[in-house]
């Protein structure tokens, strides 16, 4: 087997930066696909325009680097249309196919955004670019790895999809689990079999009861009274303390993860909550709830809900995120929302008997469960493709053995 040889991008690419277009939401017989940043990562929707003359149309299966703002250096695969100012087309010369001369390149994405330059917008740095050095294989051996990285390409969008898909499913599942609950039978209710009335918070079934959140669970609010807020005498130690953005980054879900931690002369300052305290953010972000997995102290930014028995847990945090869009609007408009215990105690909500609470519950958390599963296969495939890379691009193990044994392997 031949050993592969490094070459320097200098000296196999040709860059060709993006132009705008002469006219955007253009839909004359000359126009075209008008390729953006957020199009082509899945994220937004793509729209035509007017090329200009000198614009620079992509192929599908090109190679885009965004060459300014943010995210430059992040390496993109074209489709057909014309190319928005912010990014570049990366042709490499006939020594490597243009499917494995993308993932080459892409293996040095995270080193390009290290190392952008520029005092106002960054940008790629053109020198950085070119001295990095891509892997020479022959081009059976090229085509071999693009197929192998190309296929848990697809299987990372599957289950990307299937995440997505499963959200939406949630989403609307816990809508009729707090509108219709769940009779005795384990079935969602409908007016058509069960007996409805109307309430302040619209048609709920006759076996629920209102309530105040203050009601059905203690609700107090973290603290943190010493200033200057970071001395860093108080930070360090062996207690969780946990923020906003620790809350926000679960939401719905267990919280056992913390960004940071007290020490013994912190937690003096702060207020611990016990596992299974559902925490609500009240300032910045309002009303993202999470329920903890472990004890952990709060800031005054977080407030927590300790459900009074039999109340289900659960239940309750959902129904506190059912009410996010309410709290936000009562939350003072000023430069950072915030509401406090005086909004939040007094919060109506909807309230079926804690047995159903539980089946609401169950219900729930089995669908959530299947979403966990699934993002949990989603990481899997991220490590494997970054393994993958390390591997096949670097010629440090060779596709062709691999794809022998995985035939050895599948026979």
């Amino acid at each position: 087997m031949n050993t592969p040889t490094q070459v320097r991008l200098h000296d196999c690419v040709r860059l060709v930066k993006g132009k705008p277009p002469a006219q955007q939401r253009y839909y004359g017989a000359d126009s075209a696909w008008y390729l953006t940043p957020e199009y082509l990562r899945g994220a937004a929707a793509c729209e035509r325009a007017k090329p200009s003359a000198n614009a620079v149309h992509i192929r599908d299966g090109d190679t885009v680097l965004l060459w300014d703002g943010s995210n430059a250096g992040e390496v993109l695969l074209g489709r057909s249309g014309v190319l928005a100012s912010t990014m570049t087309r990366v042709s490499s010369d006939s020594r490597f196919t243009p499917s494995y001369f993308f993932f080459a390149l892409k293996q040095w994405e995270s080193y390009l955004k290290s190392q952008t330059s520029g005092s106002g917008i960054p940008h790629v740095d053109k020198e950085v670019l070119g001295k990095l050095e891509i892997t020479e294989f022959a081009e059976s051996e090229q085509s071999k790895i693009a197929e192998v990285l190309s296929t848990v390409d697809r299987a990372i969008a599957q289950t990307k999809e299937l995440i997505a898909k499963q959200q939406r499913i949630k989403i609307g599942l816990m809508r009729d689990l707090l509108t219709l609950g769940i009779d005795e039978a384990g079935q969602l209710r409908s007016e058509a079999t069960h007996a409805f009335e109307d309430s302040p918070l619209g048609r709920i079934p006759m076996e629920w009861d209102l309530a105040r959140l203050g009601d059905v669970a203690d609700v107090n609010r973290g603290k943190f009274t010493h200033r200057p807020r970071d001395d860093a005498r108080f930070y360090g130690g062996s207690h969780p303390f946990i923020q906003t953005g620790d809350v926000a980054a679960n939401v719905g879900r267990t919280v056992d993860d913390f960004s940071q931690t007290l020490s013994i002369m912190g937690t003096r300052v702060s207020n611990e909550f016990p596992k299974g305290t559902i925490a609500i953010t009240i300032a910045a972000n309002i009303a993202d709830t999470a329920i903890l997995g472990r004890p952990m102290y709060f800031p005054d930014s977080v407030a927590g809900a300790i459900a009074k028995a039999p109340n289900s847990i659960r239940f309750i945090e959902m129904t506190v995120r059912r009410h996010k869009p309410a709290l936000e609007q009562l939350a003072p408009k000023s430069a950072q929302s915030n509401i406090n215990l005086e909004t939040l105690r007094p919060l109506v909500i909807a309230l079926p008997k804690p047995a159903e609470q539980e089946r609401i519950a169950t219900a729930y958390e089995a669908a959530d469960e299947r979403q966990i599963s699934n993002e949990q296969s989603l990481r899997k495939l991220r490590h494997l493709k970054t393994a993958l890379m390390q591997d096949l691009l670097t010629g440090k193990v060779r596709v062709t053995p691999l794809l022998q044994q995985a035939k050895e392997a599948i026979a």
